[in-house]
């Protein structure tokens, strides 16, 4: 009877689900774009060397910055630097992929510095995660969206509330997403939004109206997305905290 009931404790134990490795969630305000980049580029590398174990996501907004992926034509930059200039928005090149792209306060920006070794060696793979998560925290909050075929980014009855432009080295990515929350989409004008002629850009303010949740909801509910979708328990970690990782 003895041998019955320790092959069934570990029968349960064996059966018992396993708990999620964290993920940390940087929350960080408005972020200058190159100083972000600079955090990205210096938290993937302690990634890559193993020095930070977990998972990072780090969400926040930027000041008005255009930037130009790798795959980003001229002509798809309609506003000159003049012009640029006088709207206060900064232009930067970006090792990323895709086209020209906005960024600006209203915007949730999430850079996820994920170790793809721990998940799937698949950068389709992950983009189309990435799409479910959004698609997720959109319907979450009350808006149906959806992939547009061939295309990166997510998309609601056609028109465009997310772009995702990734960068990976050694299997650990950078760069990542951008959801218009409550963006100025005139600043979308100044471009041919991710080289895409004719898309009409919205935001969850335009969808939602009056309604439509605030920003710091919008990123909370994203982290915890996140975390279904990439299997991780999401654990909020301040800036003091990423700092002392990084050391």
């Amino acid at each position: 009877m003895r041998e019955a009931g320790a092959g069934a404790t570990m029968s349960a134990e064996h059966d018992a689900p396993r708990a999620l490795a964290p993920m940390h969630v940087v929350h960080l305000g408005l972020v200058p774009y190159a100083r972000a980049l600079d955090l990205q580029r210096a938290v993937a590398r302690a990634r890559i060397a193993g020095a930070i174990a977990q998972d990072v996501l780090l969400l926040l907004e930027h000041p008005p910055v255009v930037t130009l992926g790798r795959s980003s034509k001229a002509k798809n930059l309609v506003a000159s630097p003049a012009v640029l200039a006088a709207r206060g928005v900064e232009l930067f090149e970006a090792e990323r992929g895709g086209d020209v792209t906005f960024h600006g306060p209203g915007q949730l920006v999430g850079y996820p510095i994920v170790n793809l070794r721990e998940h799937k060696q698949d950068l389709h793979w992950y983009l189309r995660q990435v799409e479910e998560v959004l698609i997720r925290a959109l319907g979450a909050i009350g808006i149906a969206s959806e992939r547009s075929e061939g295309r990166t980014g997510v998309w609601t009855d056609g028109r465009k509330i997310a772009s995702i432009g990734v960068h990976a080295r050694d299997w650990v990515t950078w760069h990542g997403f951008a959801l218009n929350v409550a963006t100025e989409l005139s600043y979308f004008g100044l471009m041919v939004p991710c080289g895409l002629a004719g898309v009409t850009m919205t935001s969850v303010a335009m969808e939602l109206g009056a309604g439509a949740p605030s920003l710091d909801v919008v990123a909370r509910r994203v982290a915890e997305e996140f975390g279904r979708v990439f299997l991780r328990a999401p654990v909020e970690l301040d800036v003091e905290g990423l700092g002392e990782m990084l050391e």
